[in-house]
């Protein structure tokens, strides 16, 4: 229970400066420091250019619709106890949004689309809304303003399973960038009750799918009658929390209701209209809850690249901060977050203590200063002997690039310590 404590991210978070609540805000409403900040922007810039590798257009919509939007797709009646209350707003209401889905539904069907365009892979960082009851709010796990990565591909019938396999795979290298991994993978089926939508033959057609998915990935699973969406079956990636709670991170769902309830088309090769699937799916949730995780597996020590400070400057005495001074604008030029920690905050000592969940410390005494070098220390404890310090912002720049979660490449001349 007392390690438990000391990585729950509600307490880390705060300790880390990441973020904080007001009670003038309100509950399972949180706001982002400047180092949680920049964490969720180092998320969002990755996610956006994987995304965007893999093919994925992006697109941005308003928080807000009319409440016939979400007549149509199903959410009123199968999700309203979840939503915000309507507002009226000049003899219309209009509700802030539980979902992303709908008005994508929405932008593809504002143009014509043939079979030759598809897949048609739409994908936004946007707001959504949960009316989450106090007793259920926690941290950054479970909160009411949501910022989820969302995409909705608009695919062919044989491009379905394709799709969802390709969406697997963006989840898997998001997963090994972010050094974390799942605790299992769930086939959420239907369940007893009446909250599913559609016919079961479409149900079938939907499981059969993304089981073929689940088996050609090569993952265990396990099939749960229940966790379904109400409009399909869908594959959940569940996280577990140091207490061992699981959650679900990332999700890819197969929908047949909602192009038929906005009555989405393409042209087929016969010259014909045909109806589309989507095919719905995130590859790292809710930015909330991917920081909660990243904070609880990392203990505020990220990879490198997603780490607030990349690189703290570290002069020996106050004849180094010069050349200290002038590292960190070049690590800034490079694209690097760095900052200078000079001797007027403390000894070495109690700098590098202080800078110990940053992942390069650039150490600058008499000798490197002169030599324009660095002796660089790692934050698992690891020396590099003094190198160019060119040399040593080319190595950290490749890797972060990269995303490794690697610190350092190899090198003959690393050195533990």
């Amino acid at each position: 229970m007392e390690e438990t404590a000391m990585h729950d991210h509600r307490r880390l978070g705060r300790e880390l400066d990441l973020f904080d609540t007001d009670p003038l805000m309100g509950a399972g409403l949180p706001y982002w420091l400047p180092d949680g900040a920049t964490v969720r922007h180092a998320l969002e810039e990755y996610v956006r250019d994987a995304e965007r590798r893999a093919g994925y257009q992006h697109v941005y919509s308003p928080v807000l619709g009319k409440r016939e939007l979400y007549e149509i797709s199903g959410h009123w009646s199968h999700y309203g106890e979840d939503m915000f209350p309507p507002m009226e707003l000049g003899g219309e209401q209009v509700v802030l949004r539980p979902s992303l889905c709908p008005h994508h539904a929405l932008i593809y069907r504002s143009r014509s689309h043939s079979y030759r365009e598809l897949p048609l892979r739409m994908a936004e960082l946007g707001g959504m809304y949960r009316a989450e009851l106090s007793g259920v709010l926690g941290g950054l796990t479970r909160v009411r303003a949501i910022q989820l990565n969302d995409a909705h591909i608009f695919c062919t019938p044989d491009q379905v399973a394709e799709e969802a396999h390709a969406a697997l795979e963006l989840i898997r290298r998001a997963y090994a960038a972010l050094g974390i991994r799942a605790a299992r993978y769930r086939l959420s089926l239907p369940g007893p009750g009446g909250k599913y939508v559609a016919d079961a033959e479409v149900w079938r057609r939907s499981a059969v799918l993304l089981r073929e998915v689940l088996d050609r990935s090569g993952v265990e699973y396990e099939a749960v009658e229940g966790e379904a969406a109400f409009y399909g079956p869908k594959i959940d990636v569940q996280i577990a929390d140091p207490a061992g709670r699981e959650s679900t991170l990332s999700t890819v769902q197969v929908d047949f209701h909602q192009p038929e309830r906005f009555n989405l088309r393409y042209i087929g090769p016969d010259g014909a209209g045909h109806r589309p699937v989507m095919v719905h799916r995130s590859v790292i949730g809710s930015l909330e809850r991917a920081v909660a995780h990243l904070v609880e597996v990392h203990g505020g020590a990220f990879p490198a690249w997603l780490a607030p400070t990349q690189l703290v400057a570290l002069p020996v005495s106050d004849a180094e901060v010069d050349q200290a001074a002038h590292l960190v604008r070049r690590c800034l030029d490079r694209g690097l977050r760095a900052h200078l920690a000079g001797p007027e905050q403390g000894t070495l000592g109690a700098r590098v203590r202080a800078a110990r969940l940053v992942p390069y410390q650039a150490v600058i005494g008499p000798r490197e200063a002169a030599d324009d070098q660095v002796a660089l220390r790692l934050r698992d404890g690891r020396r590099l002997d003094a190198q160019p310090a060119a040399e040593i912002l080319r190595r950290i720049g490749m890797l972060i690039d990269a995303h490794s979660t690697d610190l350092i490449d190899q090198n003959p001349v690393l050195r533990g310590e």
